[in-house]
């Protein structure tokens, strides 16, 4: 490997490092707009549920700072060796795949909360004129769905990283 393979190999990890800590901002967002409607659409149970979210909302924040603090990574050298490269490029990698690993509690579980939150709200608002549970079947199927998508997702990037880790160290052992 070439030192310009290796810069450019880290500037593709910076980049998608950066994506992943800016999807973190999901979680606040979706608590959010999660609050927003039960706040604007379910009066019944606002003053319920208010407390509810409003802790789900600030452990999505308290997530986001978190999930960011540290996260800056130190410059690289113009003129970086490729054992110094490897290692800049396996520190990226971590990261990578700390973020991956720490956005399950610090931005899922939030979103996961809101949404328990938005069912029951909507399990008890439901009347006898309007027929909640089978018409709101479609919506469970599809966030049991998004659930199951959301881990198998993870769970194949956190091997995916900690395989290019594994790669990286073998490379670094055999030079």
């Amino acid at each position: 490997m070439t030192s310009k393979l290796i810069q450019q190999r880290l500037r593709d990890l910076r980049a998608k490092t950066r994506r992943k800590l800016f999807g973190t901002l999901a979680g606040p967002f979706v608590v959010g707009l999660i609050w927003a409607f039960v706040m604007k659409d379910l009066p019944s149970v606002r003053q319920a549920l208010q407390p509810l979210l409003a802790f789900a909302l600030a452990w999505s924040i308290a997530g986001v700072i978190l999930l960011n603090k540290g996260m800056r990574s130190a410059p690289v050298p113009a003129d970086v060796g490729v054992s110094t490269g490897l290692e800049f490029c396996r520190r990226e990698l971590e990261r990578q795949r700390d973020v991956v690993r720490r956005a399950l509690i610090w931005s899922f579980g939030p979103i996961m909360l809101g949404i328990a939150a938005l069912i029951a709200a909507l399990s008890v608002v439901g009347t006898k004129d309007r027929a909640l549970l089978p018409n709101g079947i479609p919506f469970l199927v599809l966030v049991a769905t998004w659930i199951v998508a959301y881990f198998a997702i993870r769970i194949r990037e956190q091997r995916a990283l900690q395989h290019e880790i594994e790669e990286l160290n073998e490379i670094d052992s055999a030079d």
